[in-house]
């Protein structure tokens, strides 16, 4: 008798184990993340597309409909000169975020490469670098910022005045250029030691692996070392610390702007338009009550969103 051929079992592949996919399972149960996801889009998208969709022109006045209530033609009102506050809140958040990515680009950019040489090669760069993280983290940030913008921005714009004389290049006419300049630079110049000290201790965790001693013994530099094998396993934790850095930048960036010394006027930014609204919110109320709920939900949502990856990110931390 002969024997009958068993058919092959035919069991469908399981897909390869992956850390951004399990993160990304994790992260969409977590609704609170999604919501803050989803409202971190859209605050996106009207940073990029927004202002060319409103309906009004952020510096078009109309005299005749100055601290109008909201209404349908004007969705939160008026200003004091007529402005449509919907289309100044929209052209705000392309301010808020092209500061909050620009600085925090630069911020961590600078954390990471300080944080990854203090870590891994030690003293004399650790003490030396943990010493400039610690003199810069002891002085105040509003004093530090007041400090660069009040002895840079003078100069700045006086030597742009004398070229536009000497060239007349309506450029140097543009003056807002010099108020984001200094915006980025005094605020990364705050920013970037939370990072060095995350990448720092990110580095010293890993540098003792087994997989970093073999590559040592396999002859490889230690740029190389760093390129390949610590700096992408260290990006986890920075990535979730960015997350909410960008909702910290928009913050910090209003919070200078309300206090003059971030963004000026004309260039509409949630910060300078609280502070005007807060001058008259007992008899306009929408000037304050607009600017500053989408300065909230922003933050709300970085906070949101930031807590979501940790989670997914580190299941073992998470509560």
């Amino acid at each position: 008798m002969s024997a009958v051929p068993l058919s092959p079992i035919i069991s469908e592949e399981e897909p390869p184990v992956s850390l951004w996919r399990d993160a990304w399972y994790r992260l969409k149960r977590n609704k609170l993340a999604i919501f803050g996801l989803i409202a971190v889009t859209i605050l996106a998208f009207a940073a990029i597309f927004g202002p060319y969709l409103t309906p009004y022109d952020y510096l078009s006045q109309d005299l005749q409909a100055r601290n109008a209530a909201p209404s349908l033609h004007h969705l939160f009102g008026t200003d004091d000169l007529g402005r449509d506050v919907f289309s100044r809140v929209v052209f705000g958040t392309r301010t808020a975020f092209l500061v909050a990515i620009v600085v925090t680009f630069i911020a961590v950019l600078i954390g990471l490469v300080l944080g990854a040489i203090a870590g891994f090669f030690g003293n004399p760069f650790d003490r030396a670098i943990m010493w400039l993280t610690d003199m810069t983290m002891s002085v105040p940030n509003l004093l530090l910022v007041v400090v660069i913008n009040a002895s840079l921005k003078s100069p700045i714009s006086k030597w742009m005045e004398a070229r536009y004389m000497a060239t007349l290049n309506p450029f140097y006419r543009e003056t807002i250029w010099v108020d984001f300049m200094l915006v980025f630079g005094s605020m990364a110049l705050i920013s970037w030691p939370p990072y060095a000290r995350l990448v720092r201790a990110q580095v010293l965790s890993i540098r003792s692996r087994p997989y970093i001693t073999a590559a040592q013994a396999l002859g490889l530099s230690n740029w190389i070392i760093m390129k390949r094998y610590v700096i992408p396993n260290a990006l986890g934790p920075l990535i979730v610390s960015v997350s909410a850095g960008l909702g910290t930048a928009m913050v910090l960036e209003s919070a200078f702007s309300f206090l003059g010394i971030g963004v000026n006027p004309p260039t509409p930014s949630w910060g300078n338009m609280i502070s005007d609204g807060l001058r008259v919110w007992q008899h306009y109320p929408h000037l304050l009550a607009a600017p500053a709920a989408v300065l909230g939900l922003a933050s709300v949502a970085f906070s949101f969103l930031g807590d979501g990856l940790n989670d997914a990110l580190n299941p073992r931390g998470s509560k």
